[in-house]
């Protein structure tokens, strides 16, 4: 997720705090992502299949890819966020279902409650003092870092918290209407569509919100250099941070 932007009645962030990354930042964050959530269990899942497993056995053990993915990530980080505990339950959940009930369907919805869970929860977020988005940004600058201080020293502007919720709630429709369309799918396409869609059907819809996301941050942050600069002629200080 990119860090979201700001409004017009707020000073632009710091460079590396609301614009979008760097080019060489993002594949590196999409490599792994492309390797181990998408493509790398399409194709164990194909493997397995041509080798002669069933169809359950051959999802269930393509599950293992993502979840080495989150183990390398934790390896990493020293740390196991909010994401990777959703996805581990999902895949431990679908897995016993679907090896105790032997249906592909139940299987195939490891990727479908995290995802829909996940977006809820975004969703929800917005009733509380800080929205899930803000949340994820703020520990993956670190909040002891001088970054991290600076950007959560800036939701004292209406307008940093104002952006902050509107993207949450973007990024929460996305997902929940992401986890409808796949269980549309599971429902009613044969399982390697299934599962093939499983794994793709999040590149479009993130794509898209990303593009969006950019676009927002962009535009926030012209608006906010003129917020600022007409704010430090009047010699105003900084609101106070709420509560």
């Amino acid at each position: 997720m990119s860090v979201p932007g700001l409004t017009a009645s707020e000073p632009p962030p710091p460079a590396d705090a609301g614009s979008p990354a760097p080019h060489r930042g993002r594949i590196r964050t999409l490599g792994p992502v492309l390797a181990f959530d998408v493509i790398g269990p399409i194709v164990v899942y194909y493997v397995l299949i041509s080798a002669g497993l069933s169809t359950v056995a051959a999802l269930i053990l393509s599950g293992v890819i993502p979840a080495a993915g989150i183990a390398l990530g934790v390896a990493r980080h020293r740390r196991l966020d909010a994401i990777g505990i959703l996805v581990l339950i999902g895949i431990a959940v679908g897995s016993v279902l679907g090896a105790v009930s032997g249906s592909a369907h139940l299987v195939l919805s490891d990727g479908v409650v995290p995802t829909a869970v996940f977006g809820i929860v975004c969703v929800a977020s917005l009733r509380s003092k800080r929205p899930m988005i803000f949340r994820f940004a703020l520990e993956g600058m670190g909040r002891d870092t001088t970054k991290g201080r600076e950007f959560a020293d800036r939701w004292r502007y209406p307008g940093f918290r104002h952006s902050f919720r509107v993207v949450t709630l973007v990024w929460g429709v996305m997902f929940v209407a992401e986890a409808a369309t796949q269980a549309v799918i599971v429902e009613t396409a044969s399982t390697s569509t299934a599962k093939t869609t499983s794994n793709l059907l999040i590149l479009p819809f993130a794509a898209a919100v990303i593009a969006w996301n950019i676009s927002y941050a962009r535009r926030g942050q012209r608006r906010g250099a003129i917020a600022d600069e007409a704010r430090r002629a009047r010699g105003e200080a900084p609101p106070p941070m709420p509560t």
